[in-house]
């Protein structure tokens, strides 16, 4: 069976806390305005939000648990109609979890990830024929030589991929269509780095169209070593949770209608907004009438 994108990476049981003000410093505190159960990790809220575009998608990634609160995750995810049948469901095992606590300006995030990496391999071996039957793939960086291998296997199969945040020396940076860089890692991987050459870095070494994202600054891009600068929407923040991932499904979205680049950015901008204007963000994400309206109020 085809479809339109295969998205591969992380797949997480969340819940998210909306606070009333600012993240508290320690020994502080801050009211709960309100708490949602939700998935998590950037596959799924990615494969959420183009699903909510009325974009077919099939998600694969890491293992999960045979247990109430990460069978819902699954759930969620098949009530948006994500063919979630690669997804290893096993018995006696832990998933990752995620709690998100969101303000008007960030969002923190406490997590298992990094006991889903620190013994072997607890994730799926992409099945090549899933590459084969999409037209775009939305891959994760995080899960190591796998990540890589779907990379190579895109590559031979001439399939584009969209990635996020990894090194510009990374072999999945440097041949993706499309490969987004938040401001939140280029603050852990390269701090200190002067931001302008590190974008000649990656212009240098990636070949497809490269955007650098920071909340509510100026986004970055370039393709063919062309650099320009588009303004992100404004608009009333209550959840920043999702704002990444809706940013890729904006820019895949685009791809899949063979817009420009530019016309793309501005659509995934316009996205991600709306998102963020919304409570949980990428369970309430905008239909593609309402994208559409928030640009051309814009215009």
């Amino acid at each position: 069976m085809s479809y339109d994108v295969f998205s591969y990476g992380m797949i997480s049981t969340s819940k998210l806390v909306l606070l009333e003000n600012d993240f508290p410093k320690p020994d502080c505190y801050s009211e709960i305005k309100k708490i949602f159960k939700m998935t998590g990790g950037e596959a799924a809220n990615s494969s959420i939000v183009l699903s909510k575009l009325g974009i077919r998608v099939k998600l694969d990634g890491n293992w999960l648990g045979n247990n109430s609160e990460e069978l819902n995750t699954i759930k969620i995810l098949n009530d948006f109609e994500i063919d979630t049948t690669r997804v290893k469901i096993k018995n006696d095992y832990k998933g990752p979890y995620e709690l998100v606590c969101a303000d008007n300006e960030t969002r923190t995030i406490f997590g298992t990830y990094g006991a889903l990496f620190s013994s072997g391999v607890r994730w799926n071996k992409a099945k090549e024929e899933d590459i084969i039957n999409s037209k775009i793939v939305c891959l994760d960086p995080f899960f190591k030589d796998e990540s890589k291998n779907i990379a190579e296997l895109c590559i031979k199969n001439q399939k584009p991929y969209v990635s996020v945040d990894c090194r510009y020396d990374n072999i999945i940076a440097k041949n993706a269509e499309v490969l987004i860089i938040s401001g939140e890692f280029i603050g852990h991987q390269y701090n200190g780095v002067d931001k302008k050459e590190l974008f000649e870095s990656y212009m240098k070494e990636c070949k497809g169209l490269v955007i650098f994202t920071s909340g509510k600054d100026e986004i970055i891009y370039s393709r063919n070593n062309n650099i320009n600068t588009m303004k992100p929407f404004e608009v009333e923040v209550i959840d920043t949770a999702g704002a990444g991932d809706s940013f890729r499904s904006g820019i895949i979205f685009g791809l899949l209608n063979g817009w420009s680049d530019k016309r793309t950015i501005r659509f995934a901008a316009a996205l991600s907004a709306l998102v963020c204007n919304s409570f949980p963000g990428v369970l309430e994400a905008p239909t593609l009438k309402e994208v559409e309206e928030l640009i051309n109020m814009e215009n």
